[in-house]
């Protein structure tokens, strides 16, 4: 039997492990931390559930097909609850529109909030249709490895207008700012400014709209779980708190994976869902390989960090829905000041999480559960120190959302903690404290990002934030599947 090593056991990885031990390669997931899930971690304080990332999930079947491999039922695992609305999306004068793919109601939304542009969004609902197929349906699975296949799906960026951005194609269609702010944010939640990603990255409206937004119940650790139990009745095996050091190699082939506890062991292949500048650098750093791609890497553009504000309440608030996203009162000064200037800007929009919405279990009785997230610029761009900013910003924060929302805010605290760019850096080995990997634009997408399957390499392979298609729980899936199909035929070739 053939034998691999996944290092890292975030969705990316987990979802690789899974398919190769479905397909009878005997895989070990090797993990720094003492819980799975990479940026999907969770804490448990005073009572409260708190997801550490991401929260939003769509197109389930892409995670229903990882059970469905040997014949078993994600529902037995994980119980999956539909969010309506969406989002709520709030702006600073108080009105707000409510996301979802109600047909009905999101023609009304729109006709309220933005009057005269609902033809409009018809065009750009076909447009985000065109290029989900194109996008993600062709080629969100298929793994680029060479310029050539890039060149093949030249023509359908071309007719698309790949180089504009999500902004820029959205303003084309509809009138309203609020309009064009609520068809663009998307991409912040993938780590792309909407001012500059691709305008193929439309395709995430289209994702939502045909799957819908979902919950795994008991939080989106929960989920995690259900996989580990999965790859684990498959007859995998994890090792949990005890990273990986060093990858092995003899002559241009990975032979052994080394962790800090001083375990070692061989493998066939080895695949890394860990941080792309992390793995080379780092694990690869005595490598010629290693060092070559480290540095072109920190020649690359990487996305932002994010500073989150984890909370609970007394009491319940069922005027606020499980997601909300409060405008600040810039859009594109804002981005500008995270993505490009660097600075830590006086205002901020603010990505609200409030699962005890759709599921109480995540508090204990009589009490909510938050999160409130900002993006950030990375370490890279913003010197700052986090250990004495971070309660300033904070305050600010839950300031912001009690002005908004919670009047008496700081009265019904509970239990609180931030997490800062620091955190990423060091639990995660994010490079710079980057939350997403490489800047999704059109320059570094697909073949542009890091390639499944090394090119110098050939039996080290890449899965998750940092290949195509990139970030979100789709993008991380996706790249499984594509670097599954690799390595599963160079195995059995």
């Amino acid at each position: 039997m053939k034998k691999a090593c996944v290092i890292g056991a975030g969705f990316g990885g987990l979802a690789l492990a899974i398919r190769l031990q479905s397909s009878g390669i005997a895989t070990t997931l090797v993990e720094a931390r003492e819980r799975p899930g990479g940026r999907a971690y969770v804490w448990e304080r005073d009572g409260h559930t708190f997801d550490a990332g991401p929260t939003v999930i769509t197109d389930p079947s892409c995670l229903s097909e990882l059970w469905a491999l040997t014949g078993q039922d994600m529902a037995g695992d994980v119980d999956l609850m539909p969010v309506m609305p969406f989002y709520r999306l709030q702006w600073t004068d108080g009105s707000h529109f409510d996301y979802s793919n109600d047909e009905a109601k999101l023609r009304s939304e729109i006709n309220r909030v933005a009057p005269g542009d609902l033809a409009g969004y018809q065009q750009f609902l076909d447009f985000a249709g065109e290029v989900y197929r194109e996008g993600y349906v062709k080629l969100g699975h298929v793994p680029f490895l060479d310029f050539k296949s890039m060149i093949k799906a030249a023509p359908a960026l071309m007719k698309h207008q790949a180089w504009r951005s999500v902004y820029s194609r959205v303003a084309g269609f509809v009138q309203s700012e609020k309009l064009r702010e609520a068809l663009s944010f998307h991409t912040l939640l993938v780590g792309g400014n909407p001012m500059a990603t691709s305008s193929i990255y439309a395709l995430i409206h289209k994702l939502e709209k045909d799957g819908g937004v979902w919950w795994a119940r008991g939080g989106t650790n929960r989920l995690v779980a259900g996989m580990v139990a999965l790859f684990e009745r498959l007859g995998g095996t994890v090792r949990l708190g005890d990273g990986a050091v060093k990858i092995h190699t003899i002559g241009n082939r990975a032979h052994e994976v080394e962790t800090k506890s001083g375990w070692r062991e061989r493998f066939d292949a080895v695949a890394s869902n860990g941080d792309l500048m992390h793995t080379y650098r780092d694990l690869l750093g005595d490598t010629p390989r290693g060092v070559e791609y480290a540095r072109s890497l920190a020649r690359k553009r990487w996305s932002p960090s994010l500073f989150v504000v984890h909370f609970g309440l007394e009491g319940q608030f069922p005027h606020i829905p499980h997601h909300m996203i409060l405008f600040g009162p810039r859009y594109k000064g804002l981005l500008e000041d995270i993505f490009d200037n660097g600075v830590l800007p006086r205002d901020f929009s603010i990505y609200l999480h409030h699962p005890t919405a759709s599921d109480p279990s995540m508090a204990p009785e009589g009490r909510s559960t938050f999160y409130a997230l900002v993006p950030v610029a990375h370490r890279g761009k913003l010197a700052v120190d986090w250990d004495e900013v971070g309660p300033i910003l904070e305050k600010r924060i839950l300031d912001e959302v009690g002005r908004r929302l919670i009047p008496d805010i700081h009265d019904r605290v509970a239990t609180k903690f931030h997490y800062a760019p620091t955190d990423f850096e060091v639990d995660l080995s994010a490079y710079m404290g980057s939350a997403f990997s490489l800047e999704p634009i059109l320059t570094q997408s697909a073949w542009f990002r890091g390639h499944n399957r090394d090119d110098v390499i050939p039996n080290l392979y890449l899965v998750g934030a940092g290949t195509h298609p990139g970030a979100g729980i789709p993008g991380v899936v996706g790249s499984a599947k594509a670097t599954a199909g690799l390595m599963i035929e160079d195995l059995r070739g």
